[in-house]
């Protein structure tokens, strides 16, 4: 059973989430209208997935994210953000503050159920077009760009194909994808995805994205 906090101020768009989990292998254990309560329920209830919405009065989604990202207490909560394209100035950062998934609102139900539970799984989820909308706002310097230093050394520590491999998944290529691309199988390309997210301090296989971006790993368009 995966557990489940919503994290929305639209007390309908709440409704509409427990109607769509109700009948499946999933419980909501929390319902939270504002980042500060979404965070305290997540240490109360050891929610495995919170479903977090960017924008809500008071502590947005972003710094609650940040927070539970933050806290060693909270390692196994995940955190899928539901946005919309008048949001998504926030993904980038959202994903530096440690969310494992990008959803927007209109996503098809059954899109949803997977997303939530390829997250509490352990894996990141980022829907195509929020990777499309995320690498133009990086290209075109619509969203900030920390100094990237500090990480990019870390990219001497990659062998010669998990660098292959980071450059692909910063394209937006599942692994599946991946495997076909350099003829390896599914496997093996997990292996090197997980041992290049260790060795560059990355959460999750979304702040792999970025980090192929800010090193120059891959380049937009390249």
């Amino acid at each position: 059973m995966i557990r489940v906090l919503l994290a929305d101020d639209q007390a309908l768009i709440r409704a509409g989430f427990r109607v769509l989990l109700a009948a499946e292998d999933i419980e909501i254990v929390g319902e939270a209208t504002d980042g500060r309560q979404a965070v305290a329920l997540a240490r109360s209830t050891r929610a495995d997935v919170v479903l977090m919405d960017i924008r809500m009065p008071g502590t947005d989604g972003l710094e609650a994210t940040r927070m539970i990202a933050a806290d060693d207490d909270l390692a196994g909560v995940r955190v899928l953000i539901l946005t919309t394209f008048d949001a998504d100035e926030y993904v980038y950062q959202a994903i530096r503050a440690g969310a494992s998934g990008f959803l927007v609102k209109d996503t098809d139900p059954a899109e949803l159920l997977h997303a939530i539970r390829v997250v509490a799984r352990g894996d990141a989820l980022l829907s195509p077009g929020v990777t499309r909308r995320l690498i133009a706002d990086i290209a075109g310097g619509a969203v900030p760009r920390p100094d990237a230093r500090p990480r990019a050394g870390g990219l001497d520590r990659l062998t010669e194909r998990e660098r292959e491999v980071v450059a692909l998944v910063g394209t937006g290529l599942a692994n599946d994808e991946i495997a076909a691309r350099l003829h390896l199988s599914p496997l093996t390309v997990k292996t090197h995805v997980s041992r290049a997210m260790t060795k560059l301090d990355a959460r999750d296989r979304a702040q792999l994205v970025v980090l192929a971006y800010e090193t120059g790993l891959v380049t937009p368009g390249g």
